[in-house]
Parts: C-alpha cells; sequence; structure tokens
C-alpha cells in the first residue's frame, strides 16, 4: 500500500512520536508502538529525506519506504493493511528513525544547548488532511552563496567523474546538513558505481562460465544422440542375430532329424547286406551241387 501525506517538514528527523499520533489512526499508531517496543523493527538505509527499512509483522516481513518529497510525506509498505492515512508498519519505522535520530542529532560538535522547537501540527480544518508543519528555517545570505559556489564546483566535478571539492567551513545549522546529506548521497552513488562496475565484471565472468557450459553440454547432447544412434544399431544388429540363431536352431534340428533318418538308412542297408551275402552263399551251395551233378569241371 502507498499513502501520501502533505508535510513541511524539512527533516524526517523532526517528526515526532505526537506528530505521528495526531495524523494516523489510533489503533493503528498502537500496534506501531507495539512493534517498536518489541523490536521489531530494522532501518536497512536511512537520512533526514528517505527511509529503507523491514519490519516483522504478524505474518511475515514486510518491507517500506518513506521518503519526504515536494512537501509531502510518501510511504510505502509491502503489506495489505487498509490503515489511512499510513499502516502500522510505516508508523513503527517512523518511531524508531525519531528514536535513532535524537542521539545522533544530540552528538553533533557545537550544537546549541536550547533545543529547537519541533513541527507543530494544524488541527484538521473543513474534512481535510493534518498537515505536517515546520519551523522556519535560519539561513544566511552569505551562506547561501558559499553553498551556490560550492554546488556549481561540485556539479562540474560529478560531470568529470570527479571527488567533489571539499564543502566550504560553515558552523552548524541547515546548510552544513544539506552539504553532508549531497556529500553522503554522491559517495553513496559513487559505492553504487563501483558495486555495478564489480557487478558487471561478476556477470561477464558467469557469462563466459555460462557460454562454456552451454558448449559442453552441447557437445555431450550430440555424444549422447551418437551414443544412442549407436544404440539403436546394436539393438537391430542384436535382433538380426536373435533371427539368425532361432534359424540355425531350426537347421540343427532339420540335420539330427536327417542325421537320425540316414542312421536308421545305414543300419537297414546293413541288414540288407547281411541277407545279400546269405543269399549269395545260397547260390554258390547250388552251384557247386549243379556242378557235381552234371559234372562240370569247376571255373577257374
Amino acid at each position: 500500500m502507498r499513502n501520501k501525506i502533505p508535510c513541511s517538514a524539512e527533516r524526517l528527523g523532526l517528526l515526532n512520536p505526537q506528530m505521528i499520533k495526531a495524523v494516523t489512526e489510533a489503533s493503528a499508531y498502537q500496534i506501531g508502538q507495539q512493534y517498536l517496543t518489541e523490536n521489531r523493527v530494522r532501518i536497512v538505509e536511512a537520512d533526514d529525506s528517505q527511509i529503507t527499512s523491514a519490519v516483522i509483522g504478524n505474518s511475515g516481513l514486510y518491507e517500506q519506504t518513506i521518503r519526504l518529497k515536494d512537501g509531502h510525506l510518501i510511504s510505502k509498505c509491502s503489506c495489505t493493511a487498509a490503515e489511512e492515512p499510513m499502516c502500522r508498519h510505516c508508523i513503527a519505522v517512523l518511531l524508531e528513525y525519531h528514536r535513532w535520530a535524537q542521539p545522533r542529532q544530540a552528538r553533533k560538535p557545537g550544537s546549541p544547548k536550547e533545543s529547537k522547537p519541533l513541527p507543530q501540527v494544524d488541527s484538521p480544518t473543513n474534512g481535510k488532511a493534518p498537515t505536517m508543519q515546520a519551523p522556519a528555517v535560519d539561513v544566511k545570505l552569505n551562506e547561501i552563496m558559499q553553498l551556490m559556489e560550492w554546488l556549481q564546483s561540485a556539479t562540474k566535478a560529478i560531470e568529470k567523474q570527479e571527488l567533489l571539492p571539499q564543502p566550504p567551513k560553515l558552523g552548524p545549522g541547515e546548510i552544513s546538513t544539506w552539504i553532508r546529506a549531497i556529500i553522503n548521497v554522491e559517495e553513496r552513488c559513487r559505492e553504487s558505481e563501483d558495486a555495478f562496475g564489480q557487478l558487471e565484471a561478476e556477470m561477464r565472468g558467469h557469462d563466459a562460465h555460462v557460454g562454456r557450459l552451454t558448449q559442453q553440454l552441447q557437445a555431450a547432447t550430440s555424444q549422447m544422440e551418437t551414443a544412442r544412434m549407436t544404440t539403436q544399431e546394436l539393438q537391430r544388429q542384436i535382433a538380426t542375430y536373435k533371427e539368425t540363431l532361432i534359424r540355425v536352431g531350426e537347421l540343427t534340428a532339420e540335420v539330427v532329424r536327417y542325421d537320425e533318418q540316414m542312421q536308421a538308412a545305414a543300419r537297414d542297408m546293413l541288414q540288407k547286406g547281411s541277407q545279400f551275402d546269405k543269399l549269395a552263399g545260397s547260390f554258390k551251395e547250388v552251384a557247386e551241387a549243379l556242378r557235381a551233378a552234371v559234372k562240370i569241371p569247376p571255373l577257374q
């Protein structure tokens, strides 16, 4: 969910619990304060204009982005709560940031003993949402001139991708805060660029590795296709060999059958040969008897 509240505060640190409570639902504020007490808020990154955070809710972890832009407080949360104009998670984040920002502001060197008046909240009129009002900013003209000169030099340095020039030596105040915020943003941008360059180098390395893996995968796929075709050919050969073995078995059975028939025929021939021998002996005896009867000389 995303909400937008009119706000004239210059810094998120100026939004105190009373102001937050005045523009939010009582039940949502109470739950947000409970989340704060139970230490469920985790601020990932924050400055006086934007907060990135996460809150452990009752149903999971939700992410928030809260920022000041064009006189409005814009809050965005990944939850689905219908609380207006700000959900319980964003309320808990603002309370946590206020608690975190107060000691930091108190440690600033040269800070005046008398604290600045906190922003006031106008009462709602004509049914409109209340507006967060911030105190008037005390800025000197010479500080503004120094800021403008520094901004010109800083702009040129950024265009040339060089380091920012040294900021003007100013006392504590709004101008120093703005300059420090600009320097912080530039440093984060530079760190982001370095990290982006490193990520690009890693991505190129990953792309090259993926390319090598793709080539290896293609080669392995080609080998698998070759192996598959070889396997199919071997299966065909095995099927042919099986058919040949079946035919050989059939021929072997026929040979065995023919062999048995030949052996039987051979036995028959042997029996018949024995009968022929006996018959020949009988013929010889008859011939001798006839020769004896007619007294025919024996054959030479």
